[in-house]
Parts: C-alpha cells; structure tokens; sequence
C-alpha cells in the first residue's frame, strides 16, 4: 500500500520531528495513524522523508524520520493555460490536471469566460484552485506541487507562449493532431484550454502570432473541464513520464 503524503514547509534536519498543524489534525484524527505505522513527508519542492510514527498526540504526531529523498523537477515542465470557467469545472479541471501531471495552472480571463475574477473575489477563487491542487498533489503523492498562478488576460498568455519552447491551443478545428505534434527536449511547453464557450477567433490570432500552434485530440469536442486532462495524458505519455 502506498504511504500517505503529509506536506510541510521544510523537511526535518534531524531524526525526529513532530507533524502538527492542519497536517498533524488530519493525520492524527481522520488519517488516524497510529504508533509504528509509516508516512511519507514533502517540502512540495521535490524532496521527500520517510517517518514512522512513535507517538500520537492530540492534533500531531511524533515521528522518527527512517530516510530521505529527492526527486527532480520535471523537464520538459508542463504549463496548462485554463480558460476561467463556470461553477465547479474549474476546480475539477485543476484537480484531474494535478493527478495526471500538470507543473502550473495559469487561469486565463478569456473572452468566452461566463466568470470574471476581479478583487477579493477572484483572489478567493484563485486560491481555492491553488487549496484543490494541493490536495490533489497529496493525493497522488507527488513530490512537486503545482503552482497556480495569478489570472492573465489574453495579452498576458500571448507574452507565456511566445517564451515557451513549445506552444499548443487546443482547437477542435485544428489540422494537427496532439498525439503527432513536436516536442522539445527540454523548457515549458504551454497548453491553452478554452473555457465553455471555446478559444474566440481573435484569441486564436493572436496566439498563433505569439508562435502557438492549434492542435486537436480527436474528432470529439471535450468539455473545459476534461480537455486539459486529456492532453496532459497524451503528453505524458509521449514524454516518457507515463
């Protein structure tokens, strides 16, 4: 069975450490771990701890760190360009997107967005997407966690695509296909999910003159939700990671 991840700030110099916090509390009393079990420890940044409970308190543990890990960041790293979306679509999209691999969320104010996040609103909006992609990284026991980035327009993506080494619109009338698209060995490749309404024609100029290139997943129109999990599949997999 796979150990639970915790997430801390930074990893324990030294053999012992004491979990507590919101991460100690879900440890101790839902997770209820007890006395000689396992767990995993992250700094979210690549590196990782192995601890066996020795004591259980109330809201924390008390842990004996048993070994330690790094792991490197991805590269090629992948950047999902998520057009704003309605509802809870938006969050789905980030969780799906963490499990299957994604490095950064940007959320994108396109022109078809139904929501608009301006002030403390969109600030709160921005960070339930960042609370979701940490779940899902713990969830799915990822050494790195995925950023979420403040929202753009469409000029701020323009500025990320044309500095990317790769850049893709996922477009249903697009002549290449995903699966067939050149990959760079290394740098950020940029995907761009519409919202509900698709990516706008202007938006689609505009992106093509920042150097992306429009590509599909197959005949069928994927929702703003699931797009994004779709193409980061046939990404991974291509690029070795699956």
């Amino acid at each position: 069975m796979t150990l639970a991840l915790f997430l801390v700030d930074a990893l324990p110099a030294g053999p012992e450490f004491v979990l507590d916090g919101p991460e100690g509390h879900h440890a101790a009393t839902v997770a209820r771990l007890r006395a000689g079990e396992e767990l995993l420890l992250s700094d979210g940044r690549g590196g990782t701890a192995t601890a066996v409970v020795t004591a259980v308190g109330r809201g924390s543990l008390d842990l004996s760190i048993s070994s330690r890990g790094y792991a490197r960041a991805p590269d090629p790293r992948l950047v999902v360009v998520q057009g704003i979306a309605k509802g809870e679509r938006g969050e789905l999209a980030v969780q799906a997107m963490t499990e299957v691999g994604v490095d950064e969320v940007v959320p994108w104010a396109a022109a078809r967005s139904v929501v608009r996040w301006q002030g403390e609103r969109g600030e709160r909006a921005r960070q339930r997407w960042a609370a979701t992609a940490r779940e899902a990284a713990k969830q799915s026991r990822r050494p790195w966690l995925p950023s979420v980035s403040d929202p753009v327009p469409t000029a701020g993506v323009a500025g990320r695509l044309a500095a990317a080494a790769a850049a893709y619109v996922l477009h249903e009338e697009a002549a290449s296909r995903l699966a067939a698209v050149p990959l760079p060995a290394s740098g950020e490749i940029v995907l761009v999910v519409g919202p509900e309404g698709g990516v706008a024609a202007e938006e689609l100029a505009a992106f093509g003159a920042a150097g992306a290139v429009p590509a599909r997943l197959g005949d069928a129109v994927l929702r703003t939700s699931t797009a994004g999990v779709a193409a980061l599949a046939v990404l991974s997999a291509r690029l070795g990671r699956w």
